[in-house]
């Protein structure tokens, strides 16, 4: 494993992005668990951050962490020595905490415990996915290979050059289309596995999708299939997503215990009016 870690991590320069990964999963993991404790209302446990009134979000804490990570890491002249991997490690840690709050920041509301907060825990598994395939040795769109010509290569290069970039085009073009039709996974995976954006392009689109809106007329046959795709296909799948989700980051849209006080009355504040228009949030 030693030899393995060494030959495939350290030998290739990837030991920062490794350090990055590690330290993003911990972080987001620990930062899970933590909001969940603070949910429940544990004694013993921690409390929200707070300067007055004003409830400080961890994602603060994640841009300081980004910031002094992504300068260290800029200042720092080797790449690949300690202090780079350790500033890797603490940009990771700030990316974890701000993508974490992902739906915080795109929605400009408290929306952490709702069903718009499952966002963040997308963005969060994009990152990982992204930088696993990264670690991997998996390059986007084969972005590889073009920086040195070989010697005896210099009269070839100029043909290497215009098929990567007709190639570069097709799968950019593809990977679009994937998008526009609603498939978010397949677009982001296709770039790295550029026959997936073909499935993802030639096949129908998602009900809903913007590709769907400006071509598929109410109840035509391929609106029709895509309404079949979705429910005998892609259902079940956005299920064990949110099951997998719920697992790992909490249960959403469940009333937190400062939230049930407030409702029953025992702080002498205003009830709750509804479960579905809740704004407020333990962090």
């Amino acid at each position: 494993m030693h030899e393995f870690f060494v030959r495939r991590i350290v030998e290739t320069g990837r030991l920062p992005l490794f350090c990055f990964f590690v330290a993003f999963i911990v972080t987001f993991v620990l930062t899970r668990v933590n909001v969940r404790l603070i949910r429940n209302d544990v004694r013993w446990w921690f409390r929200n951050v707070k300067a007055g009134d004003v409830h400080i979000h961890h994602v603060v804490f994640g841009v300081v962490l980004m910031l002094l990570g992504g300068v260290a890491g800029f200042a720092i002249p080797s790449a690949h020595s300690w202090p780079n991997v350790l500033a890797a490690s603490v940009f990771g840690m700030g990316a974890a905490l701000v993508l974490d709050e992902f739906a915080l920041i795109l929605h400009l509301q408290d929306v952490y415990w709702t069903e718009k907060g499952r966002a963040s825990v997308d963005a969060v598994f994009v990152a990982i996915a992204v930088t696993g395939l990264l670690l991997l040795g998996v390059h986007p769109l084969g972005m590889t290979g073009f920086e040195q010509p070989a010697p005896g290569d210099e009269t070839a290069r100029p043909l290497l050059l215009v098929v990567y970039v007709a190639s570069l085009s097709v799968n950019l073009g593809l990977a679009v289309v994937a998008l526009l039709k609603g498939k978010i996974w397949t677009g982001l995976l296709g770039l790295f596995v550029p026959v997936v954006l073909i499935v993802g392009a030639v096949r129908v689109a998602r009900p809903g999708s913007p590709w769907s809106r400006w071509l598929y007329a109410p109840g035509s046959r391929k609106y029709r299939r895509a309404v079949r795709r979705e429910e005998r296909y892609r259902r079940p799948i956005i299920r064990a997503k949110i099951w997998i989700q719920e697992f790992i980051a909490g249960r959403h849209d469940l009333i937190p215990p400062e939230a049930r006080r407030r409702k029953t009355g025992r702080t002498g504040e205003h009830a709750l009016p509804d479960r579905r228009h809740r704004r407020s949030r333990v962090d």
